[in-house]
């Protein structure tokens, strides 16, 4: 199998661990992850460098492939760039657990990830370094953008859109059409039956407008 290094050691980075092991596809040689010392360990595998160090771990070890495995959608985008500007040959793989449901004419773009117990019904477009976390449902004819994500639980309609860098919490149900604009943030368990403006956050059942948000504001 290729070899292939998980960026992040955090708890997220542990479910994208149980994912790549499970698909059976590439072998982990470890963790990239410039906030702890190399040797330190995460479910048996170890931190072997930080970002500056993997164009050599790459000549060394026949790295193929890369995932980055930070929840936060803008912090993700930031650790991507700078790893395709460091290694510009360097694979991003996805992550896809075997129990997740895909239908027929579903694009997954590279570098994302789907957990445990998703649902993707037929004709929906997912793009790159994406999350659609546990048991999330994205219906059919949905578009994910870049750098989006969906939290556990999350249930959207047919025909909705969700714009680049946007976050949809916990829970979150999205009725028919319904769109996200980009680096929006919709709360946890809220109802969502109107539009969500760019850089905007909105929560409640009704969902409403609460503010409005910065890229890169934290929301984790």
């Amino acid at each position: 199998m290729e070899k292939i290094v998980v960026v992040g050691s955090s708890g997220h980075a542990k479910v994208i661990v149980d994912i790549v092991e499970k698909q059976a596809r590439y072998a982990i040689l470890g963790f990239i992850d410039g906030f702890r010392q190399s040797g330190a360990q995460t479910l048996g595998y170890q931190v072997i460098g930080n970002e500056l160090d993997l164009p050599r771990l790459i000549d060394e070890h026949d790295i193929r492939g890369a995932i980055v495995a930070i929840g936060d959608n803008a912090v993700r985008e930031d650790v991507v760039t700078r790893i395709a500007t460091l290694c510009p040959h360097l694979m991003f793989i996805n992550a896809i657990h075997p129990s997740a449901v895909i239908g027929s004419d579903v694009s997954i773009g590279v570098g994302t990830v789907i957990m445990a117990g998703v649902v993707i019904n037929p004709s929906c477009r997912i793009g790159n370094f994406c999350i659609v976390n546990t048991k999330a449902s994205l219906d059919h004819d949905s578009t994910m953008r870049d750098f989006s994500s969906l939290a556990p639980g999350v249930t959207t309609g047919g025909n909705c859109q969700i714009g680049t860098h946007a976050a949809v919490g916990i829970g979150a149900s999205l009725r028919h059409g319904i769109s996200i604009g980009e680096h929006a943030v919709v709360g946890g368990n809220s109802m969502v039956l109107e539009d969500v403006n760019s850089y905007t956050v909105a929560y409640g059942s009704p969902a409403k407008a609460v503010r409005s948000r910065a890229r890169g504001e934290k929301y984790l």
